[in-house]
């Protein structure tokens, strides 16, 4: 009697059928935690896409950018593109380095602050589009066990309700209902645990990139205010000569 009750469990105990003998919040709850966790592998799989292609664009552009090219015919290349990266703080400092000498400026550490304030603007920008939506895998990580955990408390809490009316502790009673409080369980760690290792992931990558652009910024900015020193100081001997 007892094994072919087992037997019955063991027939009837499937994904899908623990689905739908779920209860209505435990069933929502299994559908919020999927719908997370299809969301959570598209941001993955974009991220990993967009990274990828940022550390390209910064090898390409470090790779011309040392090359020997000019300044000026390298930012005449830029300036009509969609540039990303240290293209975009190149261009930034490029732009207002332009601006200020066809505007007379005189003084060079105020120059040097506006083109060193520009790099900053275009730096942030690019760290926050590097870190965009890895906020919600961390939320993800560490919500999607908690409401896991509340589906599998709904569940278990429903089983015993069964029970009491059955009035029968029987496997046949008891199994259905505790493998459907579980399987929320499960649904919100398999949710949860990409999402915490592709958050950890992303974000030291993230931090990496920026370095790197950190780095670029600090040597394109020693290399303007060189230029900036003999430019200024070739107009100063200009003017005296006059």
């Amino acid at each position: 009697m007892e094994q072919s009750a087992l037997d019955a469990v063991t027939t009837n105990v499937t994904l899908w059928s623990l689905f739908w003998e779920a209860g209505l919040i435990v069933k929502l709850v299994m559908i919020g935690l999927v719908a997370a966790s299809i969301w959570t592998w598209a941001i993955i799989i974009d991220k990993a896409a967009s990274f990828a292609r940022m550390r390209r664009q910064l090898d390409r552009f470090e790779q011309v950018f040392w090359s020997g090219q000019s300044l000026e015919d390298l930012y005449r290349t830029l300036s009509d593109q969609k540039t990303s990266g240290m293209g975009s703080l190149f261009v930034a400092a490029m732009r207002e380095w332009k601006k200020s000498f066809e505007r007379g400026a005189r003084s060079p550490i105020s120059l040097q602050q506006r083109i060193d304030k520009a790099m900053d603007v275009a730096l942030a920008r690019e760290s926050e589009s590097l870190e965009s939506r890895l906020g919600y895998l961390a939320t993800i990580g560490s919500a999607a066990p908690f409401v896991g955990l509340f589906g599998t408390v709904v569940g278990i809490m429903t089983s015993f309700q069964a029970i009491a009316g059955s009035k029968s502790t029987s496997l046949a009673v008891v199994a259905p209902g505790i493998a459907e409080a579980l399987l929320a369980t499960a649904i919100g760690l398999v949710a949860a645990i990409p999402a915490v290792v592709a958050y950890n992931k992303f974000s030291g990558d993230a931090a990496k990139l920026t370095g790197r652009m950190e780095g670029f910024a600090d040597e394109f900015s020693g290399i303007l205010s060189r230029q900036i020193d003999e430019k200024l100081g070739a107009r100063e001997r200009e003017r005296m000569a006059a």
